[in-house]
């Protein structure tokens, strides 16, 4: 059973790799395509049951031709948050990646947002507002300074505070879900500062919500 999961993950890795593309400078915009029907089951393999903001969207595809018209509006949705300062952009399977350097959200142990990140926040709202049928996880990361417990509950503050500010801006509540990882999830090395900043991060992600997925296999989603 590892072997075989090996084999998966490994293809999954390189349908991933050759379906990435960027663009721009301040942001990088990165789309991948799960193809056939065993898009879900693959994303399932890569997620491992973990609600971190790729497993989440890789969990959630559903492949096919619904999956491919739901890329097609997630396509056009990370074109439009491409104006987001300081943000980097991800189109992953069928589903939008954003992570947000929490070291420019909010000042240091702090979880008050500030103005810069209110600014991107309300342009998020208005986005998420736009296509109203998608959930949205927020996951909150901290490097591996001070107390794991101390760590743990930042996180949990620094993702609820970007929560509450959608939800006031008018983002259905029952849309959001917050998870934190405090340093339990590095993405680089915490042993030099430039590492330790890509670790303080909050990461987004965006799926569709099953009336999506419904509406596209019923080809009523994108009829244009």
């Amino acid at each position: 059973m590892k072997t075989i999961n090996k084999l998966v993950i490994g293809s999954m890795l390189i349908g991933l790799s050759f379906g990435t593309f960027s663009c721009g400078t301040s942001n990088a915009v990165k789309g991948g395509a799960i193809g056939g029907a065993a898009g879900g089951a693959l994303g399932g393999v890569m997620a491992g049951g973990e609600n971190t903001a790729l497993g989440v969207i890789l969990g959630s595809a559903i492949g096919g031709s619904a999956g491919a018209i739901i890329g097609k509006q997630m396509d056009r949705q990370a074109k439009e948050l491409e104006k987001l300062e300081n943000a980097e952009i991800e189109r992953v399977a069928e589903g939008i990646k954003i992570t947000f350097d929490s070291g420019l959200m909010f000042p240091t142990n702090q979880f008050a947002l500030t103005e810069q990140s209110k600014t991107n926040l309300r342009e998020l709202a208005e986005s998420l507002k736009e296509y109203p049928d998608t959930d949205i996880l927020i996951n909150g990361h901290t490097d591996n300074t001070g107390k794991e417990a101390y760590n743990m509950n930042l996180s949990k503050k620094r993702a609820g505070s970007v929560k509450n500010f959608l939800t006031s801006l008018g983002v259905e509540n029952g849309r959001l879900e917050i998870v934190a990882f405090g340093e339990e999830m590095p993405i680089a090395s915490n042993e030099t500062e430039e590492g330790r900043q890509k670790n303080r991060r909050v990461e987004v992600a965006i799926s569709a919500n099953e009336k999506m997925q419904n509406d596209a296999k019923n080809g009523e989603l994108d009829k244009n």
